[in-house]
């Protein structure tokens, strides 16, 4: 099982091919993909028309859902932002912080293609789904 950033998503959605697409159009055919609650409300958030929407919204929660953030896994988001700021790495969107923390914790490879990723993989372990040459 893995989770999918809203990053990917978006490409799928508008018909972009590329590799991470690619990973979740197999992956989703596979039953192997998980969304959370955060990265769901992202995508909602972006659809414009009420059918898209709906439409959307039916397709998802087909997936297997997970709930990424409680009071438990808000300190050890605090953790791990505050050890990439150590790096000299600040992360932009706490909801990057929110994701890669959840994945970490609960050992899910995530489907990125958000830079703001890649300190989470290269210092704090987070498995990427897909690994390209940089």
């Amino acid at each position: 099982m893995m989770l999918v950033d809203t990053s990917v998503w978006i490409d799928y959605f508008n018909g972009i091919e590329n590799p991470h697409t690619d990973l979740l159009d197999s992956s989703i055919v596979e039953g192997s993909v998980a969304i959370g609650d955060l990265i769901f409300l992202e995508i909602l958030q972006g659809i414009r028309t009420d059918r898209e929407y709906r439409q959307t919204k039916q397709s998802l929660l087909t997936l297997d859902q997970h709930e990424l953030f409680s009071r438990k896994m808000a300190g050890k988001c605090a953790d791990n932002y505050r050890a990439l700021r150590k790096k000299g790495i600040t992360i932009r969107k706490n909801a990057d912080i929110i994701i890669a923390t959840f994945c970490i914790e609960n050992d899910f490879p995530l489907l990125f293609l958000d830079r703001d990723f890649k300190p989470f993989v290269e210092h704090l372990g987070l498995a990427p789904a897909l690994r390209l040459n940089p």
